[in-house]
């Protein structure tokens, strides 16, 4: 079951966030535009008062030929470049239309040029020294310091508003991953939807309601089949098994209908274990048999009897090389069933050649002549044209694997494939 707290908690501080940061978004534009705004009336401010000015001096200028003093104190004409203060003159030399300039000691100048009737006589210019005027800049720390307490007041309240408002979104979504965090196939909570709302999350829950009600049917009817076809085929096999053992004790039988008949009597027992195997893999439960140490060469060569028909009339030669103090704590009937269809496979596609099977380390090989593995072939009833089965063999091995926590390799190189099983070593 996976945890449904922390991913909750994620989901409510990531619509925190999200308010948190659209809140600091906006005040951050919000300051810029302040700041714009107050800098730009100032500034408008002083340039109002220049065109003022401009229209009077060049009015006087028209009727006297001569400049006047302006009316305003912080205002000066300087009839030539030379005369601006703080050497505006030199930036004006590089920037003619250049109206705002700083000068020491924190003056502040705006400069507007006046232009003269006559072509052949200097212009002046109308020079502002605006320090003491200034009501912005004085203040700019203070209104730094109103707009960033204002925005942390701002971050802070949207802080509030988003985990409000997230405890409200997750909630419903807490109690839907409460309802089915605990279900399990055996223990399904019916019925849980009717306590949502009629929003997206209720569509959820009551989407999940049929499923989790799809999902009991087809646990029942599994259990049940797999009850069924527990009986159904224990049944015959019992039949069977009971069967040899009376023909067993009749008298007259030959050497050869005698080792036929205990050939019989071995497959019914191999194949009693079998579906008990698969009936307990097919309900997920661990294997009947106790862990016990299994000799894995006798289980070997009965298998490699077993699935010989499959080299009848091939030139093939089956090489062993698995020594009898080999033992493993698999089940004896697990190992029966890797080992039949890993060898069954190795007989199946092999036409011609050596069929080698060994121990190096604690991986038994079986390395035969044929082509590559794809990953395709683990999947069920996938099979090459050399096979006669259902394709199931080697989904059955990985699945078996898989439970018993074996290492399975099967590499094709050089015209050879090679199926590496780690065995518990026992």
């Amino acid at each position: 079951m996976m945890p449904s707290g922390p991913s909750r908690r994620r989901l409510r501080n990531r619509l925190m966030l999200a308010f948190a940061g659209f809140t600091l978004l906006v005040a951050a534009v919000f300051a810029l535009y302040v700041v714009l705004f107050v800098y730009a009336v100032e500034d408008q401010l002083f340039e109002t008062m220049l065109d003022r000015e401009v229209a009077a001096q060049q009015a006087y200028h028209e009727e006297h030929g001569d400049w006047t003093t302006p009316r305003d104190g912080f205002m000066s004409i300087a009839t030539t470049a030379s005369a601006l203060p703080d050497g505006i003159a030199d930036v004006l030399r590089e920037e003619p239309r250049r109206r705002e300039f700083a000068g020491a000691e924190g003056r502040h100048y705006h400069v507007r040029m006046l232009p003269s009737r006559d072509a052949g006589e200097p212009a002046a210019w109308l020079v502002a020294e605006v320090s003491s005027l200034l009501v912005v800049r004085p203040m700019r720390a203070q209104i730094v310091q109103l707009l960033v307490w204002s925005g942390v007041a701002m971050v802070a309240f949207a802080l509030l508003l988003g985990g409000w408002l997230a405890r409200r979104t997750t909630a419903p979504l807490s109690r839907l991953a409460d309802a089915v965090g605990d279900a399990t196939p055996e223990r399904l909570p019916p019925g849980f939807a009717a306590g949502f709302p009629d929003d997206e999350v209720g569509v959820v829950a009551r989407r999940l309601d049929d499923l989790i009600a799809r999902v009991r049917d087809f646990v029942e009817r599994e259990r049940e089949f797999t009850r069924d076809a527990s009986h159904e085929l224990r049944t015959p096999l019992t039949v069977i098994r009971t069967a040899t053992e009376r023909l067993g004790m009749e008298a007259g039988l030959s050497d050869a209908a005698r080792r036929h008949l205990d050939h019989i009597a071995q497959s019914s027992r191999q194949l009693e274990q079998t579906v008990a195997l698969l009936l307990s893999l097919a309900r997920e439960q661990a294997s009947p048999e106790s862990e016990t140490r299994t000799p894995v060469l006798p289980l070997l060569e009965r298998v490699i009897v077993e699935q010989s028909p499959l080299l009848e009339h091939k030139p093939v030669e089956v090489r062993v090389d698995v020594a009898t103090h080999v033992f493993t704590t698999l089940p004896a009937t697990v190992l029966n069933i890797l080992l039949s269809n890993l060898v069954g496979n190795a007989f199946a596609h092999t036409c011609a050649g050596h069929i080698v099977i060994d121990m190096q380390d604690s991986a038994l090989r079986i390395a035969n002549p044929g082509g590559d593995v794809r990953d395709v072939d683990f999947e069920p009833f996938v099979k090459s044209g050399d096979s006669s089965g259902f394709g199931l063999g080697l989904s059955i091995v990985q699945r078996l694997c898989e439970r018993h926590g074996i290492a399975l390799r099967i590499d094709s190189a050089a015209g050879r494939t090679i199926a590496r099983l780690t065995l518990p070593a026992g």
